[in-house]
């Protein structure tokens, strides 16, 4: 989870396959009404985020299902939708917030080419963050200045069931 741009799909698609698990873009499951505002520069409503919200937690609910594990990669950017996400996933969910200020965050969006995202609703997507915290969320913080293999490494290495595998230690 994070703001556009903090590379939530590259350290996704990275953790699913470490874990040998399906991974879910976020991106994919926002209605064609949520692509067209923000490719028009509008920032999305709560009211837009709850159908989106719905569609990836049944997906990955189902995902996990099949495999006992699913990977998502989600702005999960307010607590209520990560409480919505584990509410609806009936299980824990760990939350990895990839963290990075600003202006990191900035520089990275500018040298991408995203499909409806523009850098113009970055200020809109820091301004409804809330950070998670640690102590009353299921969360670990990671700094986006790490590489996505140092990333997968923390992420794995603090996940107890793993730490007992030879290919995490």
């Amino acid at each position: 989870m994070g703001v556009s741009s903090s590379g939530k799909s590259t350290v996704g698609a990275a953790l699913g396959r470490a874990l040998h698990a399906p991974f879910l873009d976020g991106d994919r499951y926002h209605p064609e009404a949520n692509v067209e505002k923000m490719r028009n520069g509008i920032a999305l409503t709560d009211e837009d985020r709850w159908p989106w919200l719905e569609a990836l937690t049944a997906a990955l609910k189902e995902a996990a299902q099949k495999k006992g594990v699913a990977v998502g990669a989600c702005s999960a950017l307010k607590k209520a939708y990560r409480d919505f996400i584990t509410e609806k996933a009936g299980e824990a969910v760990l939350f990895v917030y990839l963290d990075g200020s600003r202006d990191v965050i900035a520089e990275r969006m500018a040298r991408r080419n995203h499909e409806y995202m523009p850098t113009s609703l970055l200020d809109s997507q820091f301004a409804t963050l809330e950070k998670p915290d640690p102590t009353t969320e299921n969360v670990l913080n990671v700094p986006v200045t790490d590489s996505p293999e140092k990333i997968v490494r923390t992420v794995t290495g603090a996940l107890d069931h793993l730490k007992t595998f030879k290919r995490w230690q």
